[in-house]
Formats: C-alpha cells, structure tokens, sequence
C-alpha cells in the first residue's frame, strides 16, 4: 500500500520552519488529540491515542515530539523525529498523576529545540483544540513570551496534496465504496441504522482502513433532515430516504461517499429534491477549476440554486475541504478570498432539507487546471433497492 516517505516529512518540516520565521516567530507549538490528529501526524506520523500530542518546532533547530507519560514506546515506534519529551499536560482526560514519571515542562522542551536562542514570539497551532492545561502552563512555564495564534503557517502547506497523499485518499475512496456496495447489497427493511453502520465497519477494515474517516452514519426517515446525526436503534422502513455517509481512513487520509437512497419508491416531493441535490451537487463540479476564486464558486452556485426554485431548502453548501480529516481547511464559503488551485482536495458536500426529511450528497475531488477529478465515481445516480 502506498505510505508518505520520510522525505516528505523531512521537506514539510523544512517547509514548515521556513513559514514560521517567515512570520516573524522564533517557534511554534502544534497541538493534536486522538480525534483531531492532522497538525502533528502531518509532521511526525505519530497519532495519539488516548492521550493528546504536539510537536513544538524551532524557526532553526530541531523539532521535538511532545507526548503523554503512557506513551513513550508506542511514540518511538511511529514518529518521524526523534526527539521526544513526556508532559503531564498532554496525559489523557482522567488526569492521572503518574508518580515516580520523570517529566518535563516547556521552558525543558524550548532548550531542548533551541539551544541557547532566545524565545520572544512562539506560535500556536491547533489552537481551537488546544486544551487549557497546555496554554496554562505555557504562560507559567514561558513568562514573557508572546503566544500567537499561527494556524496558518501550517495550513497553508496542507491544502495542496501530493502524489502520495492524492494516493492514498484514492485507496480510501474505493474502501468507502465497498463498504457502500456492501450496504445496498444487504440492507433490509426492519434492520437498524446501526447494524447498517456494522457492514459498513466490517467492510473499512476487511479492505485495509486503519480506521473510519469519520464518525460513519446511517439515518433514516424523518431524522434525515438532521444537517448531522448520528445511527440509532431505529429500524429501516420501505419508501422513506435512508441517508449514508461513509468514510475510511488509510495512512491518515479521510473520505467519505454521502449518498440518499430508498428502498421502494419515495414520495413525489421527496424524490424531486432528491433529485435536484444530485444536480445540484454536479453543478458544484462544473463550477471549480484552479484559478477561479472559491467565492465565486459559491455565488454561483447559491444563484443557480436559487434560479431553480429551490433556495427555501438550502442550508449552506457547497464544499469544505478535506485530506487528513473529512472536513478540515479550507471551507469554501461567499466570504472566502482565495482562488482555487491545482492538487486541492474538497468534499463537495450537497445537504438539503425539508421539514420532515432531507438528503446529503457527498463525493471527494481534486482540482485541476480544467476542472476537477472525482475521487468516486460510483453511486452519482439516485438509487431505489
């Protein structure tokens, strides 16, 4: 299966310490958890489990791995640098004491990276998951230091794939797919939505994924105009919408394939929006290529819905990025201020809703100089088991 070389992690950590002096920083802290991995696995391959990671990187020096007290082996075995330092800060929810563990603190970790210089400005990365212990504890352990919220030094690397990564969110599509043929083959009146999402994981982990690309989700009837949900006990019924949306995960790529479907046929009103989602959601493709701004993507499709007759449905749209994560940076929204470029990869996400129904298509894509590539190319139709 193809992986990332260590060469890309070698050049992303390059890349990476050149924005933060670019930004006038002298370092900057990445912060992870089990959940909301990207930043730090991004840059060390290390994915926290339980307890929660960083990576504090110098604008010149070497990077060092910060982890939990339980998890210094399981770090050695999977992180690209190789400097690594325990913090209580980063030990699970239960906080645990851990007596008689030898473990640092920041003001440790700064001399471990650089040396002798001086640190004024450290930047923050990560910083809407970043946990009140860890911001605590910089402003006692680094008293002076200036802390900056400095996301973008690393989400601008992030938005453009490469070979490899374009690869392996290609492998974890097909996985999504069999999961979804898995599904349509056996789903069956009076199963529940559950049990539906229990193909679907037995299926992600029978073909390779390391894990869902996200929280997986079947629902089904009125539930479905729910913008997310999760699956419930409740079981599956002929001539309602039954809504999937299903991801694997392979070498830290997401996806996920949304689909509406029924099992007989659906009311004529429910139908129609169906159907229109799905032209909908093609229309949204027919508008990206790289060099088009993604505001004016946006407007038009906001217009085009509009023009249709069916704007009253519409709860926002049409696509957010994703690579690592399902939904992460960029959104592409009327107030966004950037063009699209070539290798980006988006979720082109189409959810509307009624009021006692609704229905979400979703397909991965990449853009390219004239258009983009679609990520699954299977389940682009309405479908009636």
């Amino acid at each position: 299966m193809n992986c990332v070389p260590d060469s890309e992690y070698r050049e992303r950590m390059k890349k990476f310490q050149k924005n933060i002096a670019a930004a006038g920083l002298d370092a900057a802290l990445v912060h992870a958890n089990e959940a909301d991995f990207a930043y730090v696995r991004y840059l060390t391959e290390y994915w926290p489990t339980f307890e929660a990671g960083g990576v504090f990187v110098p604008a010149k020096g070497n990077p060092v791995l910060i982890i939990g007290p339980e998890s210094e082996n399981y770090a050695k075995g999977r992180s690209k640098i190789k400097d690594i330092m325990k913090m209580v800060e980063y030990r699970e929810s239960a906080e645990p004491q851990y007596p008689g563990i030898a473990v640092a603190n920041y003001k440790d970790v700064a001399k471990k990276a650089m040396g002798g210089a001086k640190l004024k400005k450290l930047g923050l990365v990560g910083y809407q998951i970043m946990t009140l212990p860890v911001y605590m504890s910089l402003q006692k352990d680094l008293p002076g230091v200036e802390l900056i919220k400095a996301d973008e030094t690393l989400v601008s690397l992030k938005v453009i794939k490469s070979a490899n990564e374009i690869a392996l969110m290609k492998e974890a599509f097909k996985i999504s797919e069999k999961a979804v043929d898995a599904i349509l083959g056996e789903i069956k009146p009076g199963m529940t939505e559950l049990q539906v999402i229990g193909i679907a994981q037995r299926e992600i982990y029978k073909h390779g994924g390391e894990y869902e690309g996200h929280a997986l989700y079947c629902f089904s009837g009125p539930a479905t105009n729910n913008a997310i949900s999760r699956p419930t006990h409740k079981k599956i019924k002929k001539g309602e919408v039954i809504q999937l949306n299903i991801g694997a995960r392979v070498g830290g790529y997401s996806s996920s394939v949304g689909l509406p479907f029924s099992i007989g046929k659906l009311p004529k009103n429910q139908q129609k929006l169906v159907e229109f989602g799905l032209e909908a959601h093609f229309k949204t493709m027919e508008l990206m290529k790289a060099g088009k701004p993604a505001a004016a993507v946006v407007k038009e499709y906001e217009e085009y819905v509009k023009k249709s007759g069916f704007a009253q449905y519409m709860l926002y749209g049409p696509c957010h990025g994703i690579g690592m994560m399902e939904v992460e940076r960029p959104w592409m929204e009327s107030s966004s201020t950037y063009d699209l470029q070539e290798n980006m990869t988006f979720q082109v996400d189409t959810f509307f809703y009624d009021k006692d129904f609704g229905l979400r298509w979703e397909n991965g894509v990449r853009v390219t100089k004239t258009g983009v590539e679609k990520l699954s190319k299977k389940f682009m139709k309405t479908v009636q088991l």
